[in-house]
């Protein structure tokens, strides 16, 4: 008699989260609807009663303004994607997530803008800007990649096999060491990228992009390229691919599992390296920190794509920068709702709980590991 009671409780129980979760789903998709009805009626009159109801003092975007939050999306979201595929690749293989990706992307900016100076101060900078650029990726890269390395080493690989939440703490304590590793070498002020060559921050094509933003989404493009190259195309691929679908069964095939997690570390470093040096090409500035805020960003964008699924990763960065160039002037401000330029992050953050709220799998769908699975 007591188990049927229990089991009546709990079935009442899931029902009444179950219309919870539904009523979330609802407001949030009706203030996603009747923000952007307002938006398109202000673009069509903002005199309108609607228009006037919703927000009198909106006055509606031009044409050019769309095109630059969508660019300015498409190549913030490129970056989080990067980063993201970081978190992504790991979680893949090893099962957790490693918080202190952020900071192997923040060392690639660092890097990068060390050695952008070193090569300003020579001269290198204005006489061979396109050697230069391709020197500091290089370097940036292989710093990040070295990063990644050593983090699976020394933190990460003795704790193989402990609870998760052991690896987990472990992520975030080694993020916080390597912060303040770069505040005791490098200080904790702001830290400026050299000047770009007019030629790069001119505006092209038709639709006037200006040149960084065409730089990263092009070289985000090149990467994902190559990244889905190796990981399909090669026999390192498909041994990681083997290994994130269960480590025992690879061993025995004979594969090597500490070589081919590594390179998974390896990888995802040098993509994060790759997105550091595309951030600070873009936003000309980096700081200790600038891997916190954009590492966690990174890390909805693969939640949002579906963990563990590499282009969901990249699908979902992209997602998440839009929503964040986009809807604070699309959904918000037509509303009415005051300092939505300060309101980037919730909105990006919103995008994650309402992807969750309606596909908790993600946009593309998990990809976990038999043991993971079961």
């Amino acid at each position: 008699m007591t188990l049927g009671i229990r089991r009546r409780g709990a079935s009442r129980s899931r029902t009444r989260i179950d219309w919870f979760l539904t009523g979330l789903r609802v407001v949030a998709l009706g203030v996603i609807v009747i923000g952007l009805a307002a938006f398109i009626a202000q673009q069509v009159n903002s005199d309108n009663p609607f228009a006037r109801w919703a927000n009198p003092d909106a006055t509606g975007l031009t044409g050019a303004q769309i095109q630059g939050l969508v660019v300015a999306g498409l190549s913030q979201g490129a970056m989080y994607g990067l980063i993201a595929l970081g978190y992504s690749m790991v979680y893949g293989v090893l099962g957790f997530i490693n918080f202190a990706h952020g900071e192997v992307f923040m060392v690639g900016a660092m890097t990068g803008m060390i050695a952008s100076n070193k090569l300003a101060d020579a001269g290198a900078w204005e006489s061979n800007f396109i050697g230069s650029l391709v020197l500091i990726v290089l370097l940036a890269t292989i710093a990040s990649t070295a990063t990644a390395v050593v983090m699976e080493r020394v933190a990460y690989r003795p704790l193989r096999g402990s609870p998760f939440l052991v690896a987990l703490i472990t992520s975030i304590g080694v993020s916080f060491f390597i912060q303040n590793v770069s505040v005791v070498l490098l200080g904790p002020g702001a830290k400026a990228y050299p000047g770009l060559p007019e030629w790069l921050t001119a505006k092209y094509t038709p639709l006037d992009i200006q040149g960084t933003r065409i730089l990263v989404i092009a070289v985000a493009a090149l990467s994902m390229a190559l990244l889905w190259f190796m990981v399909e195309r090669t026999r390192m691929g498909r041994s990681m691919r083997a290994v994130a679908e269960d480590k025992e069964i690879a061993a025995l095939m004979g594969i090597n599992v500490d070589r081919t997690i590594v390179t998974t570390f390896a990888v995802g470093g040098a993509m994060a390296g790759v997105a550091g040096i595309l951030w600070g090409l873009l936003f000309r500035s980096v700081v200790h920190t600038t891997g916190f805020l954009p590492g966690i960003k990174a890390f909805s964008a693969a939640v949002v794509g579906g963990i563990g699924n590499m282009g969901g990763a990249m699908a979902g960065g992209l997602t998440l920068g839009t929503a964040e160039a986009v809807g604070p002037l699309m959904i918000l401000e037509p509303l009415g709702v005051s300092g939505v330029s300060q309101l980037r992050d919730a909105v990006a953050f919103a995008v994650l709980i309402l992807v969750l709220l309606i596909r908790p799998s993600g946009l593309f769908g998990e990809r976990l590991s038999a043991q993971d699975r079961a």
